[in-house]
């Protein structure tokens, strides 16, 4: 897959149309993977690429108001004189704005089409809780069905707190245990969570989570993704 790179945007413009035949067959690809509801990691990445690329051009722009300034007339009327930043000779750091100017209309577009299947997908998922909960729900387990290969995934979630840049963020890791075939899903969600308190002892009276998913997009690229999202906003709600 021809991924798309901050290094693609920021070095080496000998040749921009080939650079700009980069950008453009990276978002084909990107499309066909969205034409086939894989969303993961490309989404995140796209979103992640788009940020890196607005934040240059935010700071060149800031750049350029921080240049001294040069009269370029006298506007008698006004009683005033007209001035404008001085231009600084980079034209290697022109060429990278240009182009990124010209990039970004065409990857804010690709992540529009993501986000519409994501949120799509997250209207088709629920997230439910398994019997009673506990008070503490930090830790636990998860349900979640995979529909194309006909399979219920048990996973255990830990839900942990983190600084970075003197903020505060939550995440929310998870780890596969076992997944059960289709004859084995008709099974009660409760007497799932039995049989895993009885085989993993260190959580005597796990909180349970189980996700119903109505639709049978790809499970790993898609389903999973956006299930662990909307269980963690369900967990710090």
């Amino acid at each position: 897959m021809s991924k798309l790179t901050l290094d693609l945007f920021t070095s080496g413009y000998q040749d921009v149309e080939a650079k700009q035949y980069q950008v453009l067959q990276g978002l084909k690809e990107q499309y066909d993977r969205f034409s086939h509801n894989r969303l993961y990691p490309d989404l995140a990445d796209l979103i992640r690429l788009a940020g890196a690329l607005e934040a240059i051009i935010e700071s060149h722009e800031d750049l350029q108001q921080r240049l001294p300034r040069t009269i370029t007339d006298l506007d008698i009327e006004q009683k005033k004189v007209v001035t404008q930043p001085s231009e600084m000779e980079f034209p290697e750091l022109s060429r990278v704005i240009d182009f990124i100017a010209w990039a970004l209309p065409l990857i804010r577009k690709a992540i529009e089409e993501g986000t519409t299947i994501y949120n799509f997908v997250d209207q088709h998922i629920a997230i439910e809780e398994v019997g009673i909960l506990p008070v503490y729900r930090e830790e636990g387990y998860w349900f979640i069905p995979d529909l194309k290969a006909e399979l219920l995934h048990l996973l255990r979630y830990e839900l942990s707190l983190f600084s970075a840049s003197n903020e505060r963020y939550r995440t929310l890791k998870t780890v596969f245990l076992e997944s059960l075939e289709e004859h084995a899903v008709k099974l009660s969600p409760e007497s799932v969570k039995l049989s895993l308190m009885k085989k993993y002892h260190d959580l005597p009276n796990p909180a349970t989570y189980r996700c119903e998913v109505d639709i049978d997009f790809p499970y790993q690229d898609t389903v999973l993704p956006v299930a662990k999202r909307k269980l963690m906003a369900h967990l710090v709600a």
